[in-house]
């Protein structure tokens, strides 16, 4: 156990699996005391458990991020059990079910763009009322690679990701005189599902490193990102992501190649 957030009470939402998931862990190896949030109760306990056995202070909450009531009781419990809020992650997103542009209908749009980018505003505002009255809290925001570049079939994904950004920036402006700080990380190609062999060499030739990334390789810079150490850093997005944004990546590699859009004749 490390104190480098020792005391903290730091909420991360969609921490049931994958990124959120060894975020949370992470933070509570710093010290702090951790709301494991998921809309998946059951696994929401299972890595809250798994924080409590190793020794570490978790509790779960279940809650849907696009749902302002859900996320207001999901704070009220967080001061009850732990105190105001020091961090929020804002890290529970949908990316599938993924369509092609000429597929997607207003429910698809709208189911995403609400919990990725909805969500996050709901659970900022909830986090810095009680931030800005303390005079102090961080605010990590959980931004993708199509925020400025684009996945093929991810239409109202990406879009979320771009308002995320944009999000991210104007609450660093509005926020900053009340002592908070708000950051975004960028993800590249993290292995959250476990690919198989082939599948992480074949997505290695397209990242600089030679491999995709692991959760874990998120955790590192969320915890800078919420220490003293980040405290002049506001409004920006930092790239996890091995190097990929750094290249011109081929239309080959997408997920959704070309050849797999809906055919002229079907539209």
């Amino acid at each position: 156990m490390s104190e480098l957030h020792k005391g903290k009470t730091v909420v991360v939402t969609g921490a049931g699996n994958g990124i959120g998931k060894a975020i949370a862990i992470r933070f509570a190896k710093e010290g702090a005391n951790v709301v494991v949030n998921d809309i998946d109760g059951p696994i929401a306990d299972e890595v809250a458990k798994e924080i409590l056995d190793t020794g570490g202070s978790a509790v779960a909450i279940k809650a849907d991020v696009s749902d302002n009531n859900q996320v207001s009781e999901m704070f009220q419990k967080t001061v009850e059990r732990y105190g105001p809020v020091d961090v929020l992650v804002n890290n529970a997103g949908l990316v599938s079910p993924m369509l092609h542009f000429f597929e997607a209908d207003e429910s698809w749009w709208r189911r995403i763009i609400d919990v990725n980018l909805t969500g996050h505003f709901l659970c900022s505002q909830h986090a810095a009322r009680m931030m800005a009255k303390k005079g102090s809290g961080v605010i990590i925001n959980m931004s993708s690679g199509g925020a400025t570049r684009a996945h093929r079939a991810f239409s109202a994904y990406d879009a979320s990701k771009g308002g995320i950004e944009a999000l991210t920036r104007a609450m660093a402006l509005d926020l900053g005189p009340y002592g908070i700080r708000v950051c975004a990380l960028m993800p590249g190609s993290i292995d959250t599902e476990g690919m198989d062999e082939e599948a992480r060499r074949l997505r290695g030739e397209n990242i600089p490193l030679g491999y995709p990334g692991e959760p874990d390789d998120m955790a590192g810079p969320a915890v800078f990102l919420a220490s003293d150490d980040a405290s002049y850093i506001t409004g920006d997005v930092i790239k996890v992501d091995g190097g990929m944004l750094s290249q011109q990546r081929s239309a080959t590699v997408d997920i959704m190649p070309p050849q797999n859009f809906p055919p002229v004749e079907s539209l």
